[in-house]
């Protein structure tokens, strides 16, 4: 029986982890380790400064005590297979959308990378809340769930290949009618600055950053692109970041670098 270990950053208590958990419980041997607070945005985190316990919620279920996505992916190995691996990592089902350069933020897709580092076929789930057919469309958790269920199935059953030292970035758009599957590349996302100045009650200042508007340069072919024409977008990233075209230019260019004196 294959062993699939579940992850997310919005906490053991999110309903998009449930849903995941309710998606692929039957799948195969299911392992549960979240973070005990809301940890969105924290990325690839790994937690060094401090130690973290697991506490046990469910038979296989544990929260992590303020462990981050990564820190409970890394942590698993030796809590539930005793060094070994799991033959799948899932992540999510994110609270929002992860697209485009978000997935460098993203907690959700950490915990993903943390799968891959290790060469364990990982995929990061998210549920985009914004709709493009009515602003007052909720989203409906049974489809996600549908999603989050055949992606697994496919990677598993192998009809859905994810390289070595890749993940595989899932955002499910928010509508009334999922139109299919589109393999996208990541968007350009076009940010600003949403940073609250305020006084606490004892003078003191402080910063609340806020939220981004979901705004990101038209271009086909993108993740974004799909989500806003009802697709479920794919997107396949790996770890290795290096911009090779770029090297390929310094390359050439440090033919004539010297040290400065």
């Amino acid at each position: 029986m294959k062993k699939i270990l579940i992850t997310n950053d919005d906490s053991f208590e999110a309903k998009g982890l449930q849903t995941l958990i309710e998606a692929v419980k039957d799948l195969g041997e299911v392992y549960i380790a979240a973070p005990a607070f809301p940890k969105s945005a924290c990325s690839h985190s790994l937690t060094i400064t401090k130690p973290l316990r697991f506490i046990k919620v469910d038979e296989n279920f544990y929260k992590l005590d303020d462990g981050t996505p990564a820190d409970c992916i890394y942590l698993s190995f030796p809590e539930f297979f005793n060094g070994e691996k799991p033959d799948l990592i899932l992540s999510g089902i994110n609270h929002g959308a992860n697209l485009g350069e978000d997935v460098t933020y993203s907690g959700t897709a950490g915990g993903a990378m943390e799968g891959a580092v290790h060469g364990i076929p990982s995929i990061a789930f998210s549920q985009v809340l914004k709709s493009f057919d009515s602003p007052k469309t909720e989203v409906d958790w049974e489809v996600a769930k549908k999603i989050a269920r055949d992606i697994t199935k496919k990677v598993l059953y192998g009809k859905i290949t994810i390289p070595h030292r890749h993940i595989l970035n899932i955002n499910i758009p928010n509508t009334k009618k999922i139109k299919g599957y589109k393999a996208t590349k990541l968007a350009y996302r076009l940010y600003g600055n949403d940073a609250h100045k305020h006084l606490n009650p004892r003078g003191e200042e402080y910063y609340w950053i806020g939220l981004h508007p979901l705004a990101f340069k038209e271009e086909k072919g993108t993740d974004f692109d799909a989500i806003k024409n009802g697709y479920v977008s794919i997107t396949p990233i790996k770890l290795d970041m290096t911009g090779y075209e770029a090297l390929e230019k310094l390359k050439k260019e440090n033919e004539q670098w010297e040290i400065d004196e």
